[in-house]
């Protein structure tokens, strides 16, 4: 029964475009492989130039017999390289524009790849293919490449987001995920339901909580394919969320047309050797509002104290270490200050009120000593002069 439903399930979740958008030819003096326009496609999409330096047109194997196509595109200033998983009714073809204004705008290196039975793939479409993939690129990126998780951002979109959260679920040093129009999972995409049934699809739900790189979550107000509260719910279980994006109006396929889009993108890009976000993420760089990884606070200069204490080091609103108060000149400081060191109440002779022990002046007298700013003991008021 769990197996029809999942077969049924995934009839719905997949809709490669029919004919494909583009072919890959080999070309017989060098061996590479170029993208020529499909000839009975009837929409036309801009695609790579045959003598493009910048692309790499790649056919990959993976673990279950399939031959993968992957664009890379190569990007001269780049440090990061973007891994994207797209949709579920699109193509290498579609996207190849896209893809260019990404590595762009992005600064990165980026690879895009078609799933099992999309474009020229070869094989047919289904989770535990496209799981398959995603893993054979990301091993290609590895060996061919040299690319390490720590400089890899993974980005899916809508069906995307189930091998984009696979495999992020599994690399523990990943730069960053970003979820653009991202499912809970599969079957809550059709029907409201409190539970995780075991024949559901990319159950995104239980994967999300397994991810400790930072996430970036995208989705539009106005989604009517898979709701906002997918993303929402995503970004609520993320163990290390970006402040999202909700883009008002946005529908599933449209977001990339809002020009917040490319410029939130681009805010969270975190800086070279940085594993992090810019100041005013959630978790930025030491002197940001915000700490870094591993630290509840910021570091000394910044608005929270550093790992392992509560409030901020001497100089700061509150004590260092160990200390209730801070130093002299803050809100509560030691002798000789306005008010009195940890534990006394007051300030000794000399201050605004009685030493150490008593709430105002010496024995006796209501007020402080002589020279202060009350009375000697016995008088009311000050001697004369004062």
């Amino acid at each position: 029964m769990g197996c029809m439903c999942s077969n049924l399930a995934a009839k719905f979740a997949f809709f490669p475009p029919s004919p494909p958008t583009y072919k890959i030819h080999k070309r017989e003096n060098d061996g590479k492989f170029t993208v020529v326009a499909s000839a009975s496609t009837t929409t036309s999409f801009p695609l790579p130039h045959a003598d493009d330096n910048s692309l790499d047109v790649l056919l990959i194997d993976n673990k279950r017999g399939s031959k993968i196509v992957a664009f890379y595109l190569r990007n001269p200033y780049a440090r990061l390289t973007l891994l994207y998983s797209h949709g579920n009714a699109a193509d290498l073809g579609q996207l190849y524009d896209l893809f260019v204004q990404l590595k762009v705008a992005l600064r990165v290196n980026l690879i895009g790849y078609d799933y099992s039975g999309y474009g020229a793939s070869t094989g047919k479409p289904s989770e535990e293919n496209t799981y398959a993939d995603i893993e054979a690129v990301y091993e290609c990126l590895e060996t061919e490449y040299g690319v390490s998780q720590e400089d890899m951002i993974l980005y899916g979109q809508s069906v995307g987001s189930g091998p984009t959260l696979h495999l992020a679920a599994k690399l523990p040093r990943l730069r960053g995920v970003v979820l653009h129009s991202a499912i809970l999972s599969g079957l809550r995409v059709v029907c409201h339901v409190k539970f995780t049934f075991c024949f559901d699809i990319y159950k995104n739900i239980n994967k999300i909580r397994k991810v400790k790189c930072p996430v970036l979550v995208i989705h539009g107000t106005e989604d009517d394919i898979v709701n906002w509260l997918h993303g929402n719910g995503l970004w609520q279980m993320a163990r290390d969320p970006y402040e999202p994006l909700w883009i008002k109006g946005g529908g599933h396929c449209n977001l990339e047309l809002y020009p917040e889009y490319i410029r939130h993108l681009c805010s969270r890009n975190a800086p070279a050797g940085s594993r992090n976000a810019p100041a005013g993420s959630r978790n930025a760089p030491a002197g940001s509002r915000n700490a870094p990884a591993g630290r509840r606070n910021a570091p000394a200069g910044c608005r929270n104290a550093p790992a392992g204490r509560r409030n901020a080091p001497a100089g700061r609103r509150n004590a260092p270490a160990g200390g209730r108060n801070a130093p002299a000149g803050r809100r509560n400081a030691p002798a000789g200050s306005r008010n009195a060191p940890a534990g006394r109440r007051n300030a000794p002779a000399g201050c605004r009120n009685a030493p150490a022990g008593s709430r105002n002046a010496p024995a006796g007298s209501r007020n402080a000593p002589a020279g202060s700013r009350n009375a000697p003991a016995g008088s009311r008021n000050a001697p004369a002069g004062s």
